[in-house]
């Protein structure tokens, strides 16, 4: 009698009954953590906040519809890359226990064509994160900042920082202080142009006033100050400041909240805009824009990790994969944070930073792959 599963190359093994298995398994488990861990954190989110939400009389549709809706989905995203190690060690960790992976590879089934089933559901998992990361966390984001803005009252006034400086093109800087959304008003503003390090001249003025339509910057009075070779400088008083500048309005928010609301296609024109402006914020935007497809992608290592490390049969049973398995995923996103902040510092260029930690445990998992019972 042949074995139903032959070891010859195939590049499309198809499905059978066990594969079916092992993707209703594998993502029936990973739903069902996730879903577990989201009731858990919107219940600890709800009770930490509903003090807030009863003083600013929120509205109750509001809370389901325009936060928690919306709320929801960057969860799932940020403990998606947990919870598939998760959900893949607990049932192939289960599996090897009831020494059903012994009888598969005895079956004539290659540990090769084990990883079949379980690169399918790493793949529907990865192309909901891009979905998700891409397109639907930013735009949700929007109406969670929108919400917070109005409801939540520690997080009334966070949009825009009291001190902003933007690099609104090489060598030309403007420096705004107290800036209201509400009155689209700066009480101070100044715009500064430099050659290297020094400063050749200057525009200052007090309640400068942003208008929508036009998209230029008035104020009543100002000063514009120039320096020449020596260093002296000469200033001059003038009345009825009406400039354009190369900045929207919109940029002028934190950075890290404006760039986590666009979606891929913003954020791609984002960048472009900033480059082209010689922007020194471009590392964290570079950083934001790696992340989105990195992380996602990731879930095929930590998936080739964990089927590697819990196919094999122990006698400390499940527990010990479990426990081998949040250790080595911890440290993974860990490393993930660690290399993002040396890239926003400047200490690694932000496509090595970010893509380096997929590639160090690509060969762990490589590794254990090769290691793993055959």
């Amino acid at each position: 009698m042949e074995p139903q599963y032959k070891t010859g190359r195939s590049w499309w093994p198809g499905l059978k009954i066990l594969d079916r298995y092992i993707i209703r398994k594998f993502l029936g488990t990973y739903i069902f953590a996730i879903a577990m861990i989201i009731v858990v954190v919107v219940i600890f989110d709800y009770v930490e906040k509903i003090d807030g939400f009863t003083q600013t009389h929120a509205p109750f549709k509001s809370i389901i519809l325009d936060y928690y809706l919306n709320f929801v989905p960057f969860f799932i995203n940020q403990f998606s890359a947990l919870f598939t190690f998760i959900a893949c060690i607990f049932f192939t960790s289960k599996l090897a226990y009831q020494t059903e992976i012994v009888a598969m590879l005895s079956g004539g089934m290659s540990f090769r064509r084990l990883m079949w089933p379980y690169f399918i559901s790493a793949l529907v998992i990865t192309i909901v994160s891009l979905g998700l990361s891409l397109w639907v966390i930013p735009i949700s984001q929007r109406t969670c900042v929108a919400f917070e803005q109005q409801y939540i009252p520690r997080r009334k006034h966070v949009q825009y920082d009291r001190h902003i400086y933007r690099q609104i093109e090489p060598g030309t800087f403007l420096y705004l202080r107290g800036f209201s959304k509400n009155s689209s008003t700066a009480s101070f503003m100044a715009l500064e142009k430099y050659e290297g390090s020094v400063m050749k001249a200057s525009l200052e003025a007090s309640d400068a006033k942003f208008e929508e339509e036009s998209k230029r910057w008035k104020a009543s009075r100002y000063i514009t100050r120039t320096f020449d070779e020596s260093g002296k400088e000469s200033f001059v008083q003038h009345r009825n400041l009406d400039t354009l500048l190369n900045l929207d309005i919109v940029e002028l928010g934190n950075l890290n909240q404006l760039i986590k609301t666009m979606n891929i296609s913003e954020l791609n024109d984002f960048i472009d805009q900033q480059r082209a402006k010689g922007s020194d914020s471009i590392r964290h935007i570079e950083v934001e824009h790696h992340t989105r497809f990195a992380y996602p992608l990731g879930t095929f290592i930590l998936t080739l990790i964990g089927v590697s490390l819990s196919s094999r049969k122990v006698r400390g049973g499940t527990g010990l994969h479990i426990g081998i398995g949040i250790a080595l995923c911890f440290s993974y996103i860990m490393l993930n944070r660690v290399f993002e902040e040396f890239a926003k510092g400047g200490s690694l260029p932000p496509m090595v930073a970010v893509w380096l930690p997929n590639i160090i445990y690509g060969v762990i998992a490589v590794y254990l792959y090769r290691k793993a019972p055959k």
